[in-house]
Order: C-alpha cells, then sequence, then structure tokens
C-alpha cells in the first residue's frame, strides 16, 4: 500500500487542510476535529483502499486505517502542514456547539491518545517482570529486575507530567509550564516533605500532605484553571514581556495554589471514584463482569470508553489494582473469537482475508478491524461476541481478577493479571473466545448473509460498454497511482470528447457521491464497476457536475448517469480522463477490444474465473 497516496486522498476528502482544527492519531484511527463535518466526503474515504471505515463520535470525525495508521498519518501531517495547527486559532463553524458530555469525552480522549501505547507497553513489562519473580527467573533485589522494573514504572511514576502537556495542548495553554506545574508537585525533596510526619506550610497556611506520582485528576484540574489564567496574564502584560513575565506570575500563583486547594480536592475526587467503583464491585462482582464484558465494544463504538481510562489509571494510583481491565480483556478476545468464526465459515475471499489479519489485531487489543470490517459489518458476530464477553466478563469478575498496571486490554496483558482471580480471567478469556468461535461459526454467518458478502457472478460472458465516447488510454498512464497501480480493480481509461456519461451495464446504482464526480454500479450479474470523472476533482464539491440518478435506482446501457463540462473542469487545473473500474475484477477474466475509440462500443468483456 502507498501511504503516501493514501494520505493525499484522505486529505482532500475531508476537505483539506482549510477544514481541519485538529489532528492526530491514536492505535488504529486518524482523528479530526472538522470545521464542517458535511464537507467531508465519507462515502468515498470509507471505499479508498487501506481505509477500514469512518466514525462519528465524541465530536471527532475518526477513519478506522488500522495497525498501520502512524504511517498513514506521517505523510498527512506533511502535507497539510497539522504540526501546525495547534497554534492557531480555532474557526468556528456554523454547527452548534458541542453539548458538555462529547466535550468532556473529546478532551480525555485527546489527552489520553499521544501516550496510550507507551503506557500500556511500560503496562505490559512490569507484567512480565512480576512473571519472572512468580517462576523464579528472576530476583527483586538484583539490578536486572531494578532497572527493568524502573524502565516499566517510570512512565506511570511521572503520569502527571505526560498528561500537563497532553492536556495544556488541548487547552491552548504553554505546555511547559504545565510540565514545570507537574514536575513541583513530584519534586523529590518536596514529595518527601509532603509524605513525611512534619507538617508544611506555605504563607502561614498548612500544606495538606499527600502523593501526586501516578496521580491523574489533580493535574487535570489545575492545567485547567491554567488554561484560565494564562490568557488573563498574557493581556495584563506587554508582548515585551509577556513571555518571561506570565510563565513566572503561572508557576508562582498555581503550584502553591495546586498544593493548597487543586491537588488535595482532586486526590478527594480520585478516592471517592476509586471506592465507589471497588464498593459496586464488592457487591456484584458477576454482575459487573457481565455488564462490563459485553458492553465494553459497545461503548468503544460511540467514543465512551475513554470516559473509563482516567478512571482505571486513578484506581491503580490509589489502590494499586483495577478490578476493570480483566473484564475488558475479555471484552477484546470476545471480538477477535467471532472474527475467528467468520474466517473460517465464509466463502468470500475479501472477507476471509480481513477476517485472518482482524483476528490477529484483535488478539493483541487492536478490535477496530474486527468490529467494523467484520462482526458489525455482519451484525450476528458482533452480537454473539457481546453474549460470550458477558458470560466470560462474569467469570473474570466473580473471580476477582484485577491488573496492577495500566495496558491495552488484550492477551499481552494477562502477566499484569497475576495474583488474585488470575485463574479465573485466564477463564474468562477462553469462554469468551472459544463461544464467541463457535457461535458465529454456526449461526453467525449465514448462507443469507454469505450472499450479501459476496456477490453472485455470472456463468457467460457479459459485454461491458463505453460510459462516455472520448480516446482510451492504458489505465497504468493515468496520474493517480491508486488508479493506476490497480488497487481500486482492473479497468480502462478514456480521455472523453463529450460532457456526458451513461451507464455501461444494465443493473443497480450503488453508490453516488456528494462532489458527484463518481457513480458506483453493480449489473444485475454482480459485475461491481466504478465509474470516476477526472483526477483530484472531489475537491471541486460538485461545482461543474449535474447527476441524473440516485442510490439503488435501477439503469440500463446507455442511460444517462451524470454531465459534467469538461471545459470548466480543464480550466481549473483538473485532469479530465474518465475512469472504469471493475473492483472485484479477482473474480472475473477480462478481455479488452482493440479499438481506440469508445463511439457506442463495448470496451470490455468479463467471465468468471
Amino acid at each position: 500500500m502507498n501511504y503516501e497516496t493514501l494520505a493525499k486522498d484522505i486529505l482532500g476528502l475531508v476537505g483539506g487542510k482549510a477544514n481541519i482544527n485538529e489532528a492526530w492519531h491514536c492505535a488504529t484511527r486518524l482523528r479530526f476535529k472538522l470545521k464542517d463535518e458535511n464537507k467531508a466526503q465519507t462515502a468515498e474515504i470509507e471505499a479508498l483502499p487501506g481505509v477500514v471505515t469512518v466514525v462519528k463520535s465524541a465530536g471527532q470525525y475518526q477513519v478506522v486505517i488500522g495497525n498501520s495508521v502512524a504511517k498513514v498519518f506521517e505523510p498527512l501531517a506533511a502535507a497539510a502542514g497539522l504540526e501546525h495547527l495547534d497554534n492557531q486559532t480555532h474557526v468556528p463553524s456554523d454547527k452548534p456547539k458541542e453539548n458538555i458530555v462529547n466535550r468532556f469525552i473529546s478532551f480525555i480522549s485527546s489527552v489520553f491518545t499521544p501516550f496510550l501505547g507507551a503506557m500500556a507497553g511500560t503496562g505490559v513489562l512490569k507484567g512480565l517482570l512480576a512473571l519472572l519473580v512468580a517462576i523464579g527467573w528472576l530476583d527483586k533485589t538484583s539490578g536486572t529486575y531494578q532497572i527493568w522494573y524502573a524502565a516499566g514504572d517510570a512512565f506511570f511514576f511521572f503520569l502527571p507530567i505526560w498528561l500537563a502537556f497532553t492536556a495544556a495542548k488541548q487547552l491552548k495553554v504553554n505546555q511547559y509550564v504545565a510540565g514545570a506545574l507537574a514536575g513541583a508537585l513530584l519534586y523529590p525533596s518536596l514529595a518527601t516533605v509532603l509524605t513525611g510526619t512534619k507538617p508544611l506550610d506555605f504563607l502561614g497556611i498548612r500544606v495538606i500532605g499527600t502523593t501526586y506520582s501516578s496521580s491523574v485528576i489533580p493535574i487535570l484540574l489545575a492545567v485547567w484553571l491554567l488554561s484560565y489564567l494564562q490568557p488573563a496574564l498574557d493581556r495584563a502584560f506587554h508582548e515585551s514581556i509577556r513571555n518571561i513575565l506570565t510563565p513566572l506570575v503561572s508557576l508562582l500563583i498555581m503550584v502553591p495554589l495546586t498544593l493548597l486547594v487543586v491537588g488535595p480536592l482532586g486526590t478527594s475526587v480520585g478516592t471517592v471514584l476509586s471506592s465507589g467503583v471497588e464498593s459496586i464491585y464488592n457487591v456484584a462482582p458477576y454482575v459487573a463482569g457481565a455488564v462490563m464484558g459485553a458492553m465494553w465494544q459497545v461503548f468503544v463504538i460511540f467514543g465512551v470508553h475513554w470516559t473509563f481510562v482516567p478512571v482505571m489509571t486513578n484506581n491503580i494510583g490509589q489502590l494499586g489494582h483495577d478490578y476493570m481491565l480483566p473484564m475488558l480483556s475479555v471484552a477484546v478476545l470476545s471480538q477477535a473469537g467471532a472474527t475467528l468464526g467468520v474466517f473460517l465459515k465464509t466463502k468470500d475471499k475479501k472477507m476471509k482475508a480481513l477476517a485472518g489479519s482482524a483476528v490477529l489485531t484483535g488478539i493483541l487489543g487492536i478490535t477496530e478491524p474486527a468490529i467494523y470490517g467484520v462482526t458489525l459489518k455482519l451484525k450476528k458476530p458482533f452480537i454473539f461476541a457481546t453474549i460470550a464477553g458477558g458470560i466470560g466478563g462474569a467469570i473474570a469478575g466473580g473471580g476477582g481478577a484485577q491488573a496492577s498496571a495500566f495496558t491495552l486490554p488484550s492477551l499481552l496483558a494477562l502477566p499484569t493479571y497475576l495474583g488474585k482471580g488470575f485463574m479465573s480471567v485466564v477463564v474468562g478469556i477462553i469462554v469468551a473466545f472459544v463461544l464467541a468461535a463457535v457461535l458465529t461459526y454456526w449461526f453467525g454467518v449465514p448462507s443469507a448473509s454469505l450472499e450479501k458478502t459476496t456477490q453472485k457472478v455470472s456463468s457467460v460472458e457479459e459485454e461491458v460498454m463505453a460510459p462516455v465516447s472520448g480516446t482510451i488510454v492504458p489505465l497504468s498512464t493515468v496520474k493517480d497511482e491508486v488508479f493506476a497501480s490497480g488497487a481500486m480493480g482492473r479497468g480502462i481509461a478514456i480521455v472523453p470528447e463529450a460532457n456526458t456519461l451513461v451507464s455501461p451495464i444494465k443493473g443497480k446504482v450503488v453508490a453516488v457521491y456528494p462532489s458527484k464526480h463518481a457513480i458506483g454500479l453493480i449489473s444485475d450479474d454482480g459485475l461491481e464497476i466504478l465509474l470516476h470523472v477526472g483526477i483530484d476533482t472531489v475537491q471541486l464539491n460538485g461545482e461543474h457536475f449535474e447527476q441524473f440518478v440516485k442510490q439503488d435506482q435501477q439503469v440500463d446501457v446507455g442511460d444517462k448517469l451524470l454531465v459534467f463540462d469538461r471545459e470548466a473542469i480543464q480550466s481549473a487545473g483538473y485532469d479530465i480522463t474518465v475512469m472504469m473500474i471493475i473492483t472485484n475484477a479477482e473474480n472475473y477474466n477480462i478481455r479488452e477490444t482493440e479499438d481506440t475509440a469508445t463511439n457506442g462500443n463495448w470496451l470490455l468483456a468479463v467471465a468468471p474465473q
């Protein structure tokens, strides 16, 4: 896959740099805050090779890529200059302001996603060390253990500093001032005094003794207050001295204020949250496990799972353990199991290939390819996965399984569950994975579903007529690498000599786009065709195009699909070449004619392999 081409296509289809307020990525998704989501061409983005689906949640426009998301984001950021967007003023759109719940979820996801992978990796390292100690391969007093433990624990110990940086980025605050504020809370000599027996005061006011290592809520509250203080100071100081005096006064005020008020308040909130979660769990562990095991992936779909992340990290910081993470691993593995069931049962080549790779990524904790590409698409496998996840979650919850470190719920997280209830989470995962796979295999991919995912293919040769009059050129010569490489499928290109695009087959319209420059068709015998007018003409947003068909409309050979203004499009600087692509070409033998003119001629003859 050419990641640069995919990045360029996505950038253009979301409306270009001018339509982006913020952009970043998590483990599997490109995440955008767009000025106007109506400008994003969702259907075309979902049709791009390499894109699993598009999700709109918590005020974000999310393009699900999978494990290669970082390779796509890098050229996208370079092409659009996204590294500079954080310093730009937010440009309001005509959309209503997000409600407070969506704003909170968006903030939490933006704060945690940049370092979630690093935090998960260090958590796995701590779990592996615990396993090595348990089986007698390492001693806690050895230098090897202490060095590796520092590597695994340091990130979580200094978590307030990472949170300060990412929260400041989202709240448009000086990140280094926020980092210095967090560093002051963790400063070794001050931390020692705060946790000691001798009282500490500031200007005669008693400072409540507590520890801020591994804490979450105190620093988030502190940076939130700083986001109000800093602009006020910027307005108060002349620009010639602002860069020095604003950070100086910010720290003079915020460090003692955090130690005296914000920190203890945040610690109290965290304690209440952790105690509340533990109380609910102690009252009904089986119910808690069943609910989390069944519903976690539903929470992921709607984006509300981010609200649990600070609670789980806070539990580990406050209590030294968390009950939710083992249940979530069960939920994740249930989706992987359902995907395995699809892989074993389906006869559709594309679905089998997607399911096969999604099983592996699901086992490793990345479920988006499995959910959006397989289980949710077929519906029943997703339902069976939630049922199996609920049963497995109840087993894990009832057994008292708990995590000693934060990491992504997956099979890799098992070492972090060593200790009380460890076998219950192992049994819960096995039950959820196997049950989801078996239910899906026998009941989740019935023949009706297979027919929907695998189109019928005619047993006779089918003729494909010219969609527009003009001169044929090899598809490999067009100035678009996605089409030229054959990534979208086999076909031909035509330099048009007319302005009307007609149907080359008898069948149905299966895709129309707001940009009007492309149309998807499927013949009565299952041949899938994409007609695409011009290169990068999606950026015209429908200008110079007029469409004459709608979704699911039946068409015959020669029916008018759309009219385009060749001269105007070329004057705007766009290549006008028309491409006709057979997107399920792998199912066919395709024979081309030797004609170079297309007037009324058939261009391709296709027959099933």
